[in-house]
This record gives structure tokens, sequence and C-alpha cells, in this order.
């Protein structure tokens, strides 16, 4: 009955179901209770909603193109968009109209009469003033009467999605540590498998036979093996916070995800891996504009977790052990929370907080060796960066 009925009940709207309801009423009672003047008022609107059908009837064929220029814009940015409308059909349509849903938005277009192979386009503007993922069509060719109580709708064309990008601040090389570093790093730490040496130590039951140093086994008379500096490759790990509860506004979250997206960008262009992760999960990092297309569909959330620590062992649970660890979030950040999150890795890694917070000036302290930023502008985060590294 679903697939049967849902055509014909799916072109009613509220309206027409508020004055079918209402007819109807007055129907039954003029009937019960005599009066003319409700069954009259029943008669009027069963009368318009059967007239208001009329205007659903005729067919149109279109070809329907959408473009947007530029696919991809900052926040703030201009962007344009293009429908081109084709006549398909093998007669000249009547005049129509098209809606095409741009975002929370529609815009509203007269389509004129059209011919076999006809085009028609119109211009729109797009409002990119936040960061998102902004879905334009498909186009709708709408008929129906000029109250709304009939509406009959036709899809036309495919979705095209526009990513508005977060803002970004240009960050040095070689900023919080970001350094290139393709081949790896040496470190204190001591290892007996490894590409930089170090010293020489007595042979143990154990080592490995071709770490022996033979040479001077020879001369000293006693078994020699190689020590070496354990090399790392440097590898960036951005938790950013996206628990509502933590920031104070959605601008302040904004300016969460401009941070997290300024320092990921960053290190992926120094060749530095990177890993940008939520509680809603990782974010690609294979190119910076993988990466930022994912942020911008970045929202906040009620976190299930019930302490920061918790939600950054689940978002980074599979995640290569880091060598720099930066924790990202709002103004309820707390120095406790980077530690926190800081306790789920080695000693060796590096742990860097940063602290958005719209109404408090940018300032940098260092609490028990653990650093922590406030950043109130997006413009203070490279000098912020200079001051952590």
């Amino acid at each position: 009955m679903r697939r049967a009925l849902g055509p014909v009940v799916g072109v009613v709207t509220a309206l027409g179901w508020i004055v079918l309801g209402s007819g109807l009423a007055s129907l039954l009672a003029g009937a019960l209770l005599g009066w003319l003047e409700f069954t009259a008022l029943g008669a009027v609107l069963l009368a318009a909603l059967v007239v208001s059908g009329a205007f659903l009837v005729g067919r149109t064929a279109y070809r329907v193109r959408i473009e947007l220029e530029p696919r991809r814009v900052v926040a703030g940015d201009r962007a344009l968009g293009r429908l081109v409308v084709t006549g398909a059909s093998g007669r000249r349509s009547s005049p129509s109209r098209l809606e095409l849903p741009v975002g929370a938005g529609a815009a509203e277009f007269e389509i004129p009469a059209l011919g076999p192979g006809d085009e028609h386009d119109e211009l729109f503007a797009v409002p990119t003033e936040r960061r998102a993922v902004i879905v334009a069509g498909p186009a709708l060719s709408v008929r129906g009467d000029q109250l709304g109580m009939l509406r009959r709708t036709v899809a036309w064309g495919d979705a095209v999605e526009l990513f508005v990008h977060p803002r970004t601040a240009r960050l040095s090389p070689s900023a919080a540590g970001l350094t290139r570093d393709l081949e790896g790093a040496t470190t204190p730490t001591i290892t007996n498998d490894d590409i930089t040496f170090h010293a020489l130590r007595a042979y143990e039951p154990g080592d490995d036979r071709r770490t022996v140093h033979w040479r001077t086994s020879a001369r000293t008379g006693q078994l020699m093996v190689r020590q070496f500096e354990e090399t790392r490759r440097s590898q960036l790990a951005l938790v950013l916070d996206v628990d509502r509860a933590r920031c104070a506004s959605d601008d302040e979250f904004e300016l969460a995800v401009s941070i997290a997206a300024s320092i990921g960008v960053q290190a992926l262009r120094d060749g530095t891996s990177a890993a940008l992760v939520t509680e809603s999960g990782a974010l690609r990092t294979a190119t910076p504009t993988a990466l930022l297309d994912d942020t911008c569909r970045l929202e906040q959330r009620d976190s299930p977790h019930a302490t920061l620590r918790e939600a950054a062992r689940a978002a980074t649970r599979r995640l290569a052990p880091p060598s720099l660890l930066v924790v990202v979030g709002g103004s309820g950040l707390t120095v406790a929370d980077v530690r926190a999150v800081r306790s789920l890795f080695s000693i060796d890694t590096t742990t860097l907080g940063l602290r958005a917070a719209l109404d408090e000036p940018s300032a940098v302290s260092v609490v028990d060796g653990l650093r922590v930023a406030t950043v109130g502008s997006l413009a203070d985060l490279p000098r912020l960066i200079r001051r952590l590294s």
C-alpha cells in the first residue's frame, strides 16, 4: 500500500492535509448539526483541493548540470555556482520553476519554455562564511498550486559538494619540532640494532653476532659488540577535543579546528608523518587537501567518555607511537587534561597543549615541564608555536 499510494499521498503538503481534514470535519459537522454554513465551508475546502490537482498535470524533461567554481574555498572567500538547464524532451516544454537546495537554504529559479536542446543558465552565490561541506543539488522541478496545498517535485542532475576549508595560519617549517625528517632523527636512547654508531661494549650472551666488532675484539682479546643511537622517524599526533562541554562557543570551536588544521597542514608540507584524530575518528592525512576536506565535516558532540584521557585512548589506539603529541581543545582544556593524555604515551614523546580561548590573551605557560599555550587569535599562532619550540 505504501508503494502504491506513496506517489499520490506524497504530493499533499502539510497545508493540504489541514485543508482536507478541515473540509471533511466541516461536512461531518454540517451533517450532524444541520448547519448549512459548515456544509458550505467543507465543500469549498474540498473543491479548492480538487482544483489544485489541475496544477500538477504536465511533464517536463530536462538535463541539469550544476557547476561550482571553485570547488574548495577558505571560509569567507567567494564561491559562485551555475545552473545549466537543457531541454531534453522531443517538444517545447512549458515554463516551470526549479528549486536548487544549497546547504540549509534553497534558491528558486523561473525556467522559461525550452525547445529540444535549448539551454538556460542561472548564476547564484554560495554563502561561505563558516567552515562546512555545502551540498548543492539535485535541482527540483516543482509543479503545484499557488496556495501550496499540492506539490510535485522531480529531481534532476547530481548533487555537488563545495568544501569550505577552515582558516589556517602559515607556520615556519621548524615550528614545534615539525622539521623535515625523511630519514629519521637520532635520539639519546641506546639500542643494539640501528644505523648511527654510539660505542662498544663487552659481549653478553644473547647478543647478535652480526654486531660483533671483530677488529677491536682481536686487539683486546675480548668479544666487543657495537651499540647504536636509536633512530626514529618523526611522527606527529594531533588530538582534537570535540567535546561540546569544553568549548565555550561555536566560534571557539572553529578556532580550535583552525589551530589543528594549521599544524597538520604544515607538518604534511614538511614531509612529517602526521595523524589528526578526534572522538569521531581519524582524518585523512595523505595530502594537505585531503586533511582540510575532512576538517570541513568536523562537528562538536556530546562525548560518551567521562574524561579527555579516555577519549584520547580510544582515538589513538591504532596510532604508531608519536615523537610529538599536540592536544588541541577549547577554553575548557586544562593542564591536567593535557597531562592525562600525555600519560598514554612514552616519556620520550614531547607533548604540547593548545587552548583556543577567544576572550583570553595569548600566552605560553610551563607547568612541571609541560608546555601549554592559550591562543586568543589565529594570527597569534605562529608566534606561540615559535615560543613553544
